[in-house]
């Protein structure tokens, strides 16, 4: 006994030896698995983008329209998730519950005590018992489940970059009024409207023991706001292949851009909501004033952030010589494009707000300082990530319909979330349209206002914004209704888009370049020869009489400070702003002192708002001249000269060009008739 007793001793480390050893190969395995998991799942949203883009290349060869590429995303999405679903075997890699019945709440994070050794857990969040033994058991299903932070940060940042980088600032502006009535007032009415039909859906819900949770008045307020983001991509790419009118194309795309905005900002402002009191969801007055507080907070910082970014990218590839480094300048350009969306996440403001602006800024006034190279790279950039992140999010779609592990289908809710939308949307539309067309000289028809009724389809933000937080019972049947409304606007007002352009005889084949024939309540854009101007009337152009203030302003002092364009602000700016004139104003505006001309946005007013002025003259762009007036030298002086002889000089003896050197742009703020 005595002999065993020492060979014991050593035996028994020797197992704890071992059964270490065994715990790191189960470990390695395991985390081998997890890896190969990850690849498969990556190439899983590889393929189905790459079979997307094969797909849309045969209907484009083929000339067909009844389904759009994101369609094609969601049905793939679609397939695939029924296989993950129903036909990959159960690969589960829990071994034992463990009851932790004394404990009043989840913990994020878990520490375990296992023999002496502790081990770390993080929360996945709740598991429906009775879908323990199906999709959560299944491991693939839910290396498929992506994080919502995934779509915020990584594919929303490049989709509304691209939206604003892109944007095509002749037609916005000249319709910026109706797009912001559309966008704010339009947004926060249909908000309201939806919100106040679906609490109606819930109390009709308890009343017929169709309920099996919390719903409150403020889930149905933010859901109305999540689901008035419209996202008509299908119809306005099906709008740039038949090149549709160009007024209703600038009416849709901007409200879609901006109400993303204004539905993010006002589902977080309802977040923000929360009375005093022992009833924590009654109206309450201070609470509603607070966050319309945070919605005017969040939404003017963001802004702000957005566009300061914008003006310090366009201050550093001025004032550097990135632009010898055409791949140094594309990737600042990236760089800090992206960034600020996380900022401002990272200041509590709302990233997708200030991305937006930023793309804005970054177009009409950083795109003028890049080099050729980095201009070409940065629109192919964003506009190849656009396309790929937007297929991948509608992919996914398709897949959560199957793969999602916390769905809750309710009928009753889902047909009056789909009536609620309809009348949002025609409450939306149509009053607004009304009350606008009392002030427009070119009105918004009546086809252009069911076409914009029809084409409210929900797309990728309603969707982001409803996965984002699925952990309450309202927001999971939110997160199941919002996806089953996308799929219909997607598949079957998509698809209806081309037959309701010709039965609304919306015109198509319309160059984008090209505005309207002269008719008596149309408008026109000056295309910049005075020319073919003098002895011409033309009607008034119809943009907003804020944008013409603004026009000017940018040109006489944003766009000289921020690019290299003329006039030099030593010629504009008062003479006691000399140091600033001098340190703001580059080289090559003093070597070539003329505005730069920006085909999409410059000399987008008509002859009744725009006068120039050439050194000591000044002359309307119908050719009539003024008085004489003192010239302003490149150094800042005052020189004196006739009017014959600068007028002989500028515009090189009679050719009569709007673009020549020393041009200022100057408008009057009096209407005229």
């Amino acid at each position: 006994m005595h002999r065993l007793l020492p060979l014991l001793l050593l035996w028994i480390p020797r197992i704890h030896c071992e059964d270490s050893a065994m715990e790191e190969i189960a470990t390695e395995k395991e985390a081998e698995e997890s890896h190969r998991q990850d690849s498969v799942s990556l190439l899983t949203f590889i393929l189905l983008l790459t079979l997307t883009i094969l797909t849309i290349w045969l209907f484009k060869h083929r000339r067909a329209r009844f389904l759009h590429e994101t369609g094609l995303a969601m049905i793939y999405g679609l397939i695939v998730g029924v296989i993950l679903r129903y036909g990959t075997p159960s690969t589960s890699t829990y071994n034992k519950t463990i009851s932790c019945s004394q404990e009043q709440r989840a913990f994020t994070t878990l520490l375990v005590n296992v023999s002496g050794k502790l081990f770390e857990y993080t929360l996945k969040g709740e598991i429906n018992p009775e879908k323990i033994h199906n999709v959560e058991q299944n491991d693939m299903l839910r290396k498929v489940t992506f994080d919502p932070e995934v779509f915020f940060n990584i594919l929303l940042p490049p989709i509304i970059f691209h939206a604003g980088y892109s944007l095509k600032k002749r037609h916005f502006f000249r319709n910026i009024g109706s797009i912001l009535a559309y966008a704010f007032f339009g947004t926060a009415v249909s908000c309201f409207i939806i919100g106040n039909l679906m609490y109606g859906v819930v109390q009709l819900m308890k009343l017929v023991g169709q309920l099996s949770g919390k719903f409150y008045y403020t889930d149905c307020l933010f859901f109305g706001a999540i689901i008035s983001a419209t996202d008509p991509v299908t119809v306005l790419a099906i709008f740039n292949d038949l090149r549709a009118d160009v007024d209703l194309y600038a009416l849709l795309f901007g409200e879609s851009v901006l109400n993303d905005a204004v539905a993010i900002v006002l589902s977080s402002s309802i977040v923000a909501y929360q009375p005093t009191g022992e009833n924590t969801h009654t109206f309450d007055a201070a609470a509603f004033f607070k966050s319309v507080g945070v919605f005017v907070g969040i939404f003017s910082g963001s802004f702000a952030m957005g566009v300061c970014t914008g003006v310090s990218t366009a201050i550093v590839t001025k004032f550097t010589k990135l632009h010898c480094f055409p791949l140094l300048e594309t990737a600042l350009f990236f760089l800090l494009s992206w960034s600020t969306f996380l900022l401002a996440e990272a200041c509590s403001f709302t990233g997708v707000v200030a991305v937006l602006f930023c793309g804005i800024t970054q177009a009409h006034y950083t795109y003028n300082n890049l080099s050729p190279e980095s201009r070409d790279r940065t629109k192919q950039l964003f506009e190849v990530l656009h396309f790929l992140a937007e297929n991948f999010i509608f992919s996914y779609m398709g897949l959560a319909l199957f793969t999602f592990q916390k769905h809750v289908f309710s009928p009753i809710f889902i047909i009056g979330a789909f009536i609620a939308v309809f009348v949002g949307r025609a409450a939306h539309v149509y009053p607004l349209s009304f009350f606008l067309n009392l002030g427009r000289r070119h009105k918004i028809g009546w086809n252009f206002q069911h076409m914009m009724m029809f084409s409210g389809l929900r797309g990728a933000m309603a969707f982001a914004l409803s996965i984002r937080d699925t952990a309450t019972y309202a927001h999971e049947m939110m997160f199941s209704t919002t996806l089953l409304i996308v799929f219909f606007t997607v598949w079957i007002i998509g698809g209806g888009t081309t037959p309701m352009l010709s039965w609304l005889n919306i015109r198509v084949g319309v160059d984008p370049d090209q505005d309207p024939p002269p008719t008596t309540d149309s408008f026109q854009v000056l295309h910049g020869d005075v020319g073919d101007s003098i002895g011409t009337s033309r009607t008034k152009q119809e943009s907003a009489w804020v944008f013409r203030l603004w026009y000017s302003f940018d040109h006489n002092y944003l766009k000289p400070m921020l690019t290299h364009s003329g006039p030099p602000l030593t010629t504009t700016l008062p003479s006691w702003c000399g140091l600033v004139a001098r340190c703001f104003t580059s080289p090559r505006a003093y070597n070539n002192p003329e505005p730069l001309r920006e085909d999409d946005a410059d000399f987008i007013l008509n002859d009744g708002d725009l006068t120039l002025t050439y050194g000591d003259t000044t002359i309307t762009a119908n050719g009539s001249t003024g008085s004489h007036t003192a010239t302003t030298s490149l150094d800042g002086r005052k020189t004196k000269s006739s009017s014959e002889e600068a007028l002989e000089r500028e515009l090189g003896g009679g050719d009569y060009e709007i673009t020549n050197r020393g041009t200022r742009l100057v408008f009057p703020l009096e209407e005229n008739a």
